[in-house]
């Protein structure tokens, strides 16, 4: 079983940079990274929120986490709306700072990085970074990205994922509302999704409905994976959006009306092609629908946290939490 969590820290001046280091720190704590590979976490992720800051006129960073069999993965994400690098060749280049950064810049953020991804246009520029043992040989890569309506300590919305060889099982859960209460409903989604991996998606938001109804209830929806089946199946209940991209071809999958934990008329799971590089999407209702990733060239063939980062930057509607998951197939 996979876990993960994300934080989400504003880039406004100096003392937000400190900020990101020390959830860096706290993130490191709680995956488990050893002394070295901590300090270098803190090191990241303050030098890719300074260049947020410098750079990019501010904006955010926000610290991923997860854990699996295979070990443990961190990651920084920072997201702005400056004018974009000119030329990432040369910004990649190890040495290269235009603001004189203790780290040496791009360059050396990606010396020290497992991995990092950029993606950078005249509108801003998203810039990933992971590091960790937990990485897989995996046809499906993921990302999820959840985070708190602006200045809420506590985040309503959660994701988890669950893979064997046969299928990968993703949720998304948006507690009713925001605060505590519905944090408290998305993490009870979040254990009974563990609990019941083995079983259907409608099955499992069956059960949920049923553990939910102490809590003031959550929307959430289930998409499983099975690649050597080319197959996805899908159920949802409540405002969550999915879709899938394949070949510049957009499908929707549907979800029910409904709460989870208060009424549920009913729950129908719905079966869809799983193309080869397909792309998929799924996000709460704290992310506008009608957005168009056509307009953002390149973007598709990123990351998928790059690609989650792009819709939560651009498309968030800041008065909710906020989360998305992007599932990428590489074959």
């Amino acid at each position: 079983m996979e876990i993960n969590f994300s934080e989400v820290v504003p880039i406004v001046d100096a003392s937000s940079v400190g900020e990101v280091r020390r959830k860096g720190m706290w993130a490191a704590e709680r995956l488990g990274l050893d002394e070295v590979m901590a300090g270098e976490l803190a090191l990241l992720a303050t030098e890719v929120s300074r260049n947020v800051l410098l750079h990019g006129g501010g904006g955010e960073a926000i610290i991923l986490g997860a854990k699996n069999d295979h070990g443990p993965m961190a990651g920084v994400l920072a997201l702005d709306k400056g004018s974009g690098i000119q030329n990432i060749a040369t910004a990649l280049a190890d040495g290269y700072s235009t603001a004189g950064t203790m780290g040496g810049g791009l360059g050396a953020m990606k010396r020290i990085a497992s991995s990092l991804d950029i993606f950078t246009a005249g509108n801003g520029t998203i810039v990933f970074l992971e590091l960790g043992t937990g990485a897989q040989n995996d046809s499906l890569q993921i990302a999820g990205i959840a985070v708190p309506y602006p200045k809420e300590k506590f985040c309503g919305d959660a994701c988890a994922y669950h893979r064997t060889p046969q299928r990968t099982l993703i949720l998304l859960v948006d507690g009713l509302g925001h605060g505590w209460e519905a944090s408290e409903a998305a993490q009870e989604a979040v254990d009974v999704f563990r609990q019941h991996s083995h079983r259907s998606p409608r099955e499992i938001l069956a059960y949920m409905h049923d553990a939910l109804k102490k809590t003031r209830g959550a929307a959430a929806a289930i998409s499983e994976i099975r690649p050597n089946e080319n197959r996805l199946t899908y159920a949802g209940v409540g405002n969550t959006a999915a879709v899938v991209l394949s070949n510049k071809v957009s499908r929707s999958l549907t979800s029910h009306n409904g709460t989870l934990g208060i009424a549920v008329p009913r729950i129908q799971e719905f079966q869809v092609e799983w193309p080869s590089r397909a792309i998929l999407i799924m996000h709460s209702d704290g992310v506008q629908t009608r957005w168009d990733l056509s307009s953002y060239p390149g973007l598709l063939s990123r990351h998928p946290a790059v690609i989650g980062g792009a819709l939560l930057r651009d498309f968030r509607r800041q008065r909710d939490d906020a989360s998305v998951v992007v599932v990428k197939s590489d074959s």
